[in-house]
């Protein structure tokens, strides 16, 4: 019994360090990449409306979009490892 025991120990130790670390880790990197996002607040230009650009056109391929897909995918590593942290805390 006490051997099942320190296995179990064991395995949640080898998981749930590991998650914490690249939790933490996304968290910091998403931190970084929201300061890196400009505000899309456009102040009294909103209210008017915008036309269409270039730039508009091509917003996939801006940097921006970039960043946007980037928060969107560290959101999920971090909400995933979380997840496997919080399985591996409350189930072995």
């Amino acid at each position: 019994m006490f051997y099942n025991l320190l296995d179990n120990w064991v395995l949640q130790e080898a998981i749930c360090i590991p998650c914490l670390i690249l939790a933490t880790l996304c968290a910091i990197f998403l931190i970084i990449v929201v300061m890196l996002q400009q505000s899309n607040s456009s102040g009294i230009s909103a209210i008017g409306g915008q036309q269409e650009t270039f730039y508009g056109k091509n917003k996939g391929k801006t940097l921006e979009s970039k960043l946007r897909k980037l928060t969107v995918i560290t959101v999920t590593l971090m909400a995933v490892f979380m997840i496997v942290f919080s399985i591996a805390v409350f189930r072995i």
